[in-house]
């Protein structure tokens, strides 16, 4: 099973830029797909960005789209998340997770992820 390993949160102000790192270890298969997560505080786990290591195609949650980019590394086995334009309800833990066989449907369903990271904080202030 991989291993997850996040960085780069932080403390920030609203419009300041961030970019997330995961790096992994073990065995990543061509048919994975690395996600991104965020737990809000006292909110539940949700859907932020993914993308299927093959092919390149990524997914982003609404909330998030033209703000945030994922993006990965295959050769050094890394997921990435600019975040630009901060907002504080962009305040969260973030995780990244990795899962097999995903199709587009099932990509927001973290119950479809095998392998989660520790997250990163990120706190945007206003």
């Amino acid at each position: 099973q991989a291993n997850l390993a996040e960085s780069g949160g932080g403390l920030v102000q609203a419009g300041d830029s961030l970019r997330l790192s995961c790096s992994t270890s073990g065995p990543i298969f061509s048919d994975s797909t690395l996600a991104w997560f965020r737990q809000p505080p006292g909110k539940e786990r949700e859907f932020v960005a993914a993308m299927f290591r093959n092919t390149g195609r990524s997914s982003y949650a609404d909330s998030v789209k033209g703000r945030f980019t994922i993006s990965r590394d295959n050769a050094k086995k890394a997921l990435y998340l600019q975040m630009d334009s901060l907002k504080p309800d962009d305040t969260a833990l973030y995780y990244c997770a990795l899962g097999r066989r995903l199709i587009l449907s099932s990509l927001r369903n973290s119950g479809a992820y095998d392998s989660w990271g520790q997250g990163t904080q990120v706190t945007v202030s206003s």
